[in-house]
């Protein structure tokens, strides 16, 4: 039995990292895509985790393989295709903030396929997770769909992680329609402050965590960036602030929280609805610790051997 399966986007982002003598852009490659990431923090904990997903059989796939073997991910699922290239991110920071670029037209990502599934690894798992880059195309949208369905009737914990990225959509209405589609199907959610209005309509972090439990998850956490987090459940909401630290690279620091979010929930051995307010509190306490310290180095992967010991 895993601890924590995902499926969706393995790709390599390439981060901006100086200048060249000629005055060019420099990128470091660095392992990313929020689902493996969300993974790599798991298995640093010590979960038993799982990835399921396609990259290209190309260098960058293989890097990218690699990294994953490193992490103690379980990658039976993973697919190196000879049709496809694995997706590229480019991203550049600006006072440790990010705006991205990518190489996806199609990336391998979008490519896998419901037949391409191992459906026993979805259905051995005590959370599924997911989040909503594999609903912008065809076939991975179905394959996602039909991997949420398989989880949930055998009884994982379904957790969604909605990341919205405007150029890899057609219309922002389509990414709402479509980031919405899968909320029914699922347990535990977060959002960002950011993406309150898109996924519920209430900007308000207060509101938009009510409005989501009000379409069935049992709790919803709203991450606010240097605020830290909220929580709510049946009992209400709570919120947490994280700690100071120096910002040198927000990337993945969404995934070091939500990884560590699922690492107590499963430390917990309860479900979601099993957790009161203040446990839950509790556990946003601690990942908002570890998503502090991870901003404080480059990548997102690589931030992750630099928590160990400082959460």
């Amino acid at each position: 039995m895993y601890d924590v399966v995902a499926l969706g986007e393995l790709l390599v982002d390439f981060i901006g990292h100086g200048i060249s003598e000629d005055g060019n852009m420099l990128f470091e490659q660095n392992p990313g895509g929020a689902p493996a990431n969300v993974l790599a923090l798991c298995s640093e904990f010590g979960l038993r985790t799982a990835f399921i997903g396609k990259v290209g059989a190309d260098m960058h796939g293989e890097f990218l393989r690699d990294v994953l073997r490193s992490k103690r991910i379980d990658i039976s699922g993973l697919i190196m295709a000879e049709d496809v290239f694995t997706t590229l991110a480019f991203v550049k920071l600006t006072n440790g903030e990010r705006s991205f670029s990518f190489a996806r037209k199609p990336g391998a990502d979008t490519m896998l396929t419901a037949e391409e599934l191992s459906l026993s690894i979805v259905q051995n798992t005590k959370i599924f997770h997911f989040g909503s880059l594999s609903l912008t195309n065809e076939p991975a949208r179905s394959a996602l769909l039909t991997a949420i369905k398989a989880a949930k009737a055998a009884g994982a914990i379904i957790s969604y992680d909605p990341n919205y990225r405007k150029p890899l959509w057609s219309s922002k209405g389509e990414a709402i329609a479509q980031m919405r589609s899968v909320i029914g199907f699922v347990d535990i959610i977060k959002i960002s402050d950011e993406e309150a209005d898109l996924m519920t309509d209430e900007p308000d972090p207060q509101k938009a965590a009510q409005a989501l439990l009000n379409q069935g998850p049992q709790c919803a956490v709203v991450t606010m960036g240097a605020d830290g987090a909220l929580v709510a459940n049946a009992e209400g909401t709570a919120a947490k602030k994280p700690p100071v630290c120096k910002v040198v690279d927000t990337t993945g620091a969404g995934d070091v929280f939500w990884g560590s979010f699922l690492y107590r929930l499963i430390k917990s051995n309860k479900p979601p609805a099993k957790n009161t307010l203040a446990e839950l509190a509790n556990h946003i306490d601690f990942a908002n610790t570890a998503a502090a310290r991870s901003v404080e180095k480059r990548g997102a992967m690589p931030s992750m051997c630099f928590l160990m010991g400082r959460v």
